[in-house]
C-alpha cells in the first residue's frame, strides 16, 4: 500500500508572493524526488484554468491531484473559518499556513496536518500589509494552534517567537528553506547586468522604502564605510522606487549612484549577485531572510544586522553589525520594526562593511566563507527531514 503525502499547492498555481511560490515549487519537487519507498507525493490545488498543465510544469512526477471546488482566494476564506468539504484526510503538509486546519483523528485514522510560517509580518509590521492579509494569518495561525499536528519554522529564533504567539509545545519544528535549486551565477550574467542597465562591482541590498526593511540603515553603512562604490537595490516594488531614491540621498548618497530594480526572476537575481562585491541586509525581522540565503550560496561576502535570526542563518559566513536592543530578542513589538531609523545601525554596518572591502584578499576570504555557509541550505534537506516528520507524526 504506498502512504500519499498531500501537499498544498496552492502557491504554485495561484502564487500571493514570490518566495512563497518558489518554496511551494521547490519543496513539492525536491518531497517527489526524495519521497521513501512505499510514499508518493499528490498535490492539493485550488480551482484554477489549466491547474493540471501549470503543476506539472512546476512540480513534475505528482502521483495524482486533488483538485477543490474554489479558487484560491475563497478557498483560503473558508479554510479560515474551518469549512473545508471535500478535502479529504491522510497526510497533509502546507508550505504555507493555508490548510484545512480542522479537527480530525491523527491516532485512529491516521490523519495529520502540517503547515509552515516564514515569518511573523501579520505581529511585527501589520502597518505595512493590507487588513485583511494581518487578520487572515493571525487567523489561521490560531486555528494552527488548535488543530496543526505539527507548525513548521525556518529558524530556533522564530520558533522561541512563535511560542509567545500560542501554546503550540513541542509541535514546532525548525526546518530551513534555501536558494532556487541550481542557483548560480549564469553564464551570460554580464548580458544580463547590461540588460538592467547595471554596472560592475557594487554593493548589493534589497527591500523597500517601509521602516522595516531598513534600507536607510543600508545606504548610511554605504556612505560612512567610505567607498565610493555604486549601490544596487532589488525587489523594490512597483511605485515605490521614488521613495527609496529619497532615502539614498538622505543618507547622502549622490545623483546617479543609487541603481533601483523591482523584482526579478532566478536568473536574472543570480546575475544581479554575480556582479555585487557584497549583499547588506539591514533587516532586523523574523522573516526568513531568502536574499541573504541566495547571496551565500553564490559566494558573496555577507554584511547583516546582528539580528538572532540573521546570526542563526548566517553563522560563521558574515559579519554582523552590532545588535541593538529588541533586535531578534525578547518579546514580540510592533516597534521593533521602526527601531532601524538609528544612526548607530548604519555606523555599525559601515564599519562592518569597510573591512569585508578592506582589499581583495578580504572580499575573496569572505566570498568563500559565504559560499561554505550557503552549501548548508537545500531543498533536498528540507524535503527529507519533512518526510521525517510526517513518519514521526
Amino acid at each position: 500500500m504506498t502512504a500519499l503525502l498531500r501537499v498544498v499547492l496552492d502557491q504554485v498555481v495561484a502564487p500571493t508572493g514570490a518566495d512563497l511560490s518558489t518554496a511551494s515549487r521547490e519543496l513539492g519537487r525536491a518531497l517527489v524526488k526524495t519521497a521513501p519507498n512505499g510514499c508518493a507525493v499528490e498535490g492539493i490545488v485550488p480551482a484554477v484554468a489549466d491547474v493540471a498543465g501549470v503543476v506539472e510544469g512546476a512540480v513534475p512526477g505528482l502521483a495524482s491531484l486533488s483538485r477543490m471546488a474554489l479558487p484560491r482566494r475563497e478557498l483560503a476564506a473558508a479554510w479560515q473559518w474551518g469549512v473545508a468539504p471535500g478535502v479529504g484526510g491522510g497526510m497533509i503538509h502546507s508550505p504555507t499556513l493555508l490548510a484545512p486546519l480542522v479537527k480530525h483523528d491523527r491516532v485512529h485514522d491516521h490523519d495529520q496536518t502540517v503547515v509552515t510560517l516564514w515569518d511573523l509580518d501579520a505581529w511585527e509590521r501589520p502597518a505595512e500589509l493590507a487588513r485583511p492579509a494581518v487578520t487572515w494569518h493571525k487567523a489561521m495561525l490560531k486555528r494552527a494552534a488548535r488543530f496543526a499536528d505539527a507548525l513548521v519554522v525556518p529558524t530556533h529564533a522564530l520558533a522561541a517567537r512563535v511560542a509567545e504567539l500560542g501554546a503550540f509545545g513541542d509541535r514546532v519544528r525548525v526546518i530551513a528553506g534555501a536558494a532556487p535549486s541550481g542557483f548560480a551565477v549564469p553564464t551570460d550574467e554580464v548580458g544580463r547586468r547590461r540588460a538592467l542597465d547595471l554596472p560592475d562591482g557594487f554593493v548589493l541590498t534589497a527591500g523597500s522604502s517601509a521602516p522595516s526593511a531598513r534600507l536607510s540603515d543600508a545606504f548610511a553603512a554605504v556612505a560612512r564605510a567610505g567607498l565610493d562604490l555604486p549601490v544596487v537595490v532589488f525587489d523594490v516594488p512597483a511605485g515605490d522606487e521614488p521613495a527609496v531614491v529619497d532615502l539614498a540621498a538622505a543618507a547622502e548618497l549622490g545623483e546617479g549612484r543609487v541603481h533601483v530594480q523591482g523584482a526579478l526572476d532566478d536568473a536574472d537575481r543570480a546575475a544581479v549577485f554575480g556582479g555585487a562585491v557584497a549583499f547588506v541586509a539591514p533587516a532586523v525581522s523574523s522573516a526568513f531572510p531568502w536574499r541573504v540565503v541566495e547571496a551565500l550560496t553564490v559566494g558573496v561576502p555577507v554584511v547583516a544586522s546582528g539580528s538572532a535570526v540573521h546570526r542563526e542563518v548566517v553563522l560563521d559566513g558574515g559579519v554582523f553589525a552590532v545588535a541593538e536592543p529588541g533586535d531578534g530578542e525578547g518579546a514580540l513589538a510592533e516597534a521593533s520594526s521602526e527601531a532601524g531609523a538609528s544612526g548607530s545601525a548604519g555606523e555599525s554596518l559601515g564599519a562592518e562593511l569597510a573591512g569585508v572591502l578592506a582589499s581583495t584578499a578580504a572580499v575573496e576570504r569572505f566570498g568563500v566563507l559565504a559560499a561554505d555557509r550557503g552549501r548548508a541550505f537545500s531543498w533536498a534537506g528540507a524535503a527529507e527531514r519533512v518526510w521525517q516528520l510526517h513518519a514521526d507524526l
